[in-house]
């Protein structure tokens, strides 16, 4: 069985403007945050974004990557809306494709299974709808004759997610209290880039925990990425929480001025400014 490990400029390196991405996690919990700075780095541009959104959506709408976003909404938790994605959405800088959270998750359901959409009752009966004209609705063809939406798939070029821990071959393990449909997108991308924030052997992912937090298998992931504290500043329970301290900075000071600090170097660097700030606040 193939090694799959790989460096954060690989998987990067692997991207075209353009492409559809899709970004496990949720919110401002359990996101590829370091392979996102890594993109951030990247010349790409033009995306097509797919997203339960947080500061991943957040930081690729004010560094103007994204041409389109699929979300269902875009949020930091502690902090309900999302700055940097809605002044982007205010200024109309991408098109917005904004859904029920079920029908969000039907849609990967759909990609992940090849089929074209699935039929859901989810956005019936509300604006849903109404703010997406291209959406269908289907009747059943049995007795009940029910008129569902037909979701369509949300078919991915690539997809990143983070998780706790995972081993060479591509199995992902969560240890939290969430899988956030992480496998989901990587079983509906044609390339699934898996970070974690420790490799480990693969007979040691059933020691830490239950078989059932493997979430992610080794068949629908082309590579694993080694990135400790990677989904900063995001929670990665239980790992560590989300730096609440750091978010609020974040979502408080505009973005040329956070990216001047935090974002101009590689990983290694953002970790240690990060780590200086902290100091600073002491």
């Amino acid at each position: 069985m193939a090694d799959k490990t790989m460096t954060v400029e690989a998987v990067i390196g692997r991207l075209e403007s353009g492409m559809t991405l899709g970004i496990g996690g949720w919110g401002s919990r359990r996101k590829p945050m370091a392979l996102v700075r890594a993109l951030l780095r990247s010349p790409v541009t033009g995306l097509t974004v797919v997203s339960y959104g947080g500061p991943d959506v957040g930081l690729l709408a004010a560094a103007g990557r994204i041409r389109k976003l699929v979300t269902p909404f875009t949020t930091l938790d502690s902090i309900p809306l999302e700055p940097h994605f809605r002044a982007a959405r205010e200024s109309g800088a991408f098109e917005l494709t904004e859904v029920d959270e079920a029908m969000f998750m039907w849609g990967l359901h759909a990609a992940a299974n090849r089929l074209p959409f699935l039929p859901v009752r989810a956005g019936i009966g509300s604006d849903v709808m109404r703010v997406n004209p291209s959406l269908k609705t289907v009747t059943s063809p049995y007795e009940d004759g029910e008129t569902f939406v037909a979701m369509p798939a949300l078919r991915l070029d690539a997809a990143f997610v983070h998780l706790n821990r995972a081993d060479r071959l591509g199995n992902g393990q969560y240890l939290g209290p969430d899988p956030y449909f992480d496998d989901l997108f990587c079983e509906a991308a044609d390339a699934a880039y898996v970070s974690c924030e420790r490799i480990v052997e693969t007979a040691e992912l059933t020691k830490e925990a239950a078989p059932q937090t493997l979430l992610v298998k080794r068949h629908s992931v082309t590579g694993v990425i080694e990135t400790p504290n990677g989904a900063h500043f995001t929670s990665c329970a239980p790992d560590y929480g989300r730096d609440e301290p750091f978010q609020k900075l974040y979502a408080t000071t505009p973005y040329a001025e956070f990216a001047e600090r935090f974002l101009a170097g590689d990983e290694a660097a953002y970790q240690s400014a990060v780590e200086a700030w902290h100091e600073e606040q002491k």
